[in-house]
């Protein structure tokens, strides 16, 4: 990697109680419930590709894109691709841990793994952080990648040779209110040389 890249690569880490917290630790043994308008089934390969306006829900989890592929391992962990339509972003959401805040993202695609416990934004991504129904938090760059075991959000601008998008990291951080802020340090900032998943 060159050295023009690394100021336009941050890894965001979060505190537990400081700006995000874990998702929903019941979402994991949720079914995951799936409506489309066409379903595609490979037994060799046992992957199950969702086409048209699909919508996905696993407890608090909801994703919609225009195609999902979707495989099982013998474990039961589920891993799922998510894709644009030429109209409409691939969506994300899922609820925090005991409070009413959600995370919500969307991108050109989106990667699930349950078994990492990690989504994907690829290609024009937001995240956004809610309190109830207020906008807290947002972070946009070219991919971002949610490590909720960790509570690690990773966010790539993108200047890149072919890459989409400005080459800029943008974040908007809104403090806690007053009362409630915590007593550990709030988000920390610091330079990384890859994205968790990325081909090096």
């Amino acid at each position: 990697m060159t050295h023009h890249r690394l100021p336009c690569v941050l890894a965001v880490v979060l505190a537990l109680s400081g700006t995000l917290a874990q998702a929903e630790n019941a979402d994991k043994s949720k079914p995951m419930n799936i409506e489309a308008d066409s379903l595609r089934y490979d037994d060799a390969r046992q992957v199950s590709v969702f086409t048209g306006k699909v919508v996905i829900t696993k407890g608090s989890i909801v994703i919609r894109g225009q195609q999902v592929e979707v495989r099982q391992d013998a474990q039961g962990n589920q891993f799922g691709i998510v894709t644009a339509s030429s109209t409409e972003p691939a969506f994300f959401r899922q609820k925090r841990e005991g409070v009413d805040e959600y995370i919500e993202g969307e991108a050109q695609t989106i990667e699930y793994d349950s078994k990492a416990d990690t989504v994907r934004f690829v290609q024009k991504a937001q995240l956004r952080r809610f309190r109830g129904a207020t906008l807290a938090d947002q972070i946009s760059g070219a991919t971002i990648v949610y490590d909720n075991t960790k509570d690690l959000f990773t966010v790539d601008g993108g200047v890149r040779q072919g890459s989409v998008g400005s080459g800029r990291v943008r974040a908007m951080l809104t403090p806690k209110p007053d009362g409630t802020a915590p007593s550990t340090p709030g988000a920390n900032l610091r330079p990384t040389t890859s994205l968790p998943g990325a081909s090096q």
